[in-house]
């Protein structure tokens, strides 16, 4: 497993870290010195898409070491899951136009063709090590998941789609909107005419020479062309919760869950979903680190979790109907497949007499509103924002010199 998947890891391992992200993070950040010993870079990812640790405490724990101004690369890497998050949400016809293209993807792509990347037989040192290290850790370093992204599409000619695929079935850390939004990136979708090349001399500088002599890689590709952008969609406001008998689900969306003491709580109940990320088989180090996440965020609330077996509705509704329970309350359920899931359920759910509600953190509200377009119209709004949230200002000066 990468690392135990508990909330106590992850604070442990936010407290040795946030010393190291003000310079010293903002310099070392780009260079991937192999598995096993990076120390220049957090890893608290995993943590941090499911809130096992929030990005709140995060932003919050690294502001009480260093200035923003200090610490701003950081607090900015914390900040594009967000932006990506946000983006989606205003934008929601891209997950749904990357799940109908990757099955029709699987469907034209013969399969050898996409194997013979993911198995690392490529005959391109770095890609092929990248490759392995995914399948057997679970985990790339963010420049090495740039690079691979790259040589996918435009070394390789495989479809960004199934590679996307590839990265969500075995990152520990897979976010849908951060993996998807990502690949678009490098492939010149998400800023259309502008996309990521690898380069052999990029390679070898912050990979500090392990993968000295990347040779063959296309330069200068030309961007996918997809049609452009969709248009803007107003934010989705979630379901305000009712005072009504409720069954909490707590799913991998937000394990440290801020459930309301005014909430008439009736039961809750932890649904693992993380074989629904693909149409494909998910890596075992996935799963387990889901289903540990999970397990350890239900021992830490002070209320009897059950622990569904099954990812049925039928199973939600049999337990809500056992705790008299009219009312499902979850988390904010961002695009991806847990809101997937729950799309689907709903009609089942009603046919039950279930509502569903959500509650929203002041974060993704505070910031989603900014994640219209590029990122940095969101950057602009960090300080700001922030101190709105109570964070920055209130831990040390927002730009002081040190």
């Amino acid at each position: 497993m990468f690392h135990p998947a508990t909330r106590a890891e992850a604070l442990r391992r936010l407290d040795t870290f946030a010393p190291k992200a003000g310079r010293s993070y903002a310099s070392r950040r780009n260079y991937d010195t192999g598995p096993g010993i990076r120390t220049d870079v957090s890893q608290l990812s995993p943590y941090i898409g499911r809130r096992m640790i929030t990005e709140a405490e995060v932003v919050e724990t690294v502001l009480t070491h260093h200035s923003l101004s200090w610490a701003e690369k950081f607090v900015q890497e914390v900040l594009w899951r967000t932006y990506f998050k946000g983006w989606l949400e205003h934008r929601p016809v891209v997950w749904e136009s990357y799940k109908t293209g990757l099955l029709a993807d699987l469907e034209i792509t013969p399969e050898p063709l996409w194997r013979k990347a993911t198995e690392g037989q490529t005959g391109i040192e770095a890609f092929d090590a990248w490759a392995k290290e995914l399948q057997e850790t679970g985990y790339l370093h963010n420049h090495a998941r740039m690079w691979f992204a790259s040589i996918w599409v435009f070394t390789l000619g495989l479809p960004w789609r199934i590679g996307a695929d590839f990265f969500l079935r075995h990152l520990i850390d897979g976010d849908a909107a951060a993996n998807t939004l990502s690949w678009r990136w490098v492939a010149g979708l998400h800023t259309p005419g502008k996309s990521y090349t690898a380069r052999t001399a990029n390679i070898a500088k912050y990979t500090e020479g392990r993968f000295a002599d990347t040779e063959g890689l296309t330069q200068n590709p030309a961007p996918l062309e997809e049609g452009g952008l969709p248009p803007r969609e107003k934010l989705r406001a979630p379901a305000p919760l009712t005072a009504a008998p409720t069954l909490y689900l707590l799913t991998s969306e937000d394990l440290s869950p801020d459930i309301p003491a005014a909430l008439d709580l009736r039961s809750v109940a932890a649904l693992n979903l993380a074989a629904c990320r693909s149409p494909l088989p998910i890596s075992p180090h996935v799963e387990a680190f889901d289903k540990a996440a999970v397990t350890d965020a239900a021992a830490r609330l002070n209320h009897t979790c059950t622990a569904l077996e099954s990812t049925t509705p039928e199973a939600v509704i049999s337990l809500a109907q056992s705790r008299n329970a009219t009312q499902i309350a979850t988390a904010f359920l961002h695009r991806g497949w847990t809101r997937d899931w729950m799309e689907a359920a709903r009609p089942q759910l009603e046919a039950a007499n279930l509502t569903v509600a959500e509650h929203q953190r002041p974060w993704d509200k505070a910031f989603h509103p900014h994640a219209k377009s590029g990122f940095f119209a969101l950057r602009k709004k960090i300080p700001e924002t922030l101190g709105e949230l109570g964070l920055g200002p209130q831990a040390m000066p927002l730009f002081a010199q040190e």
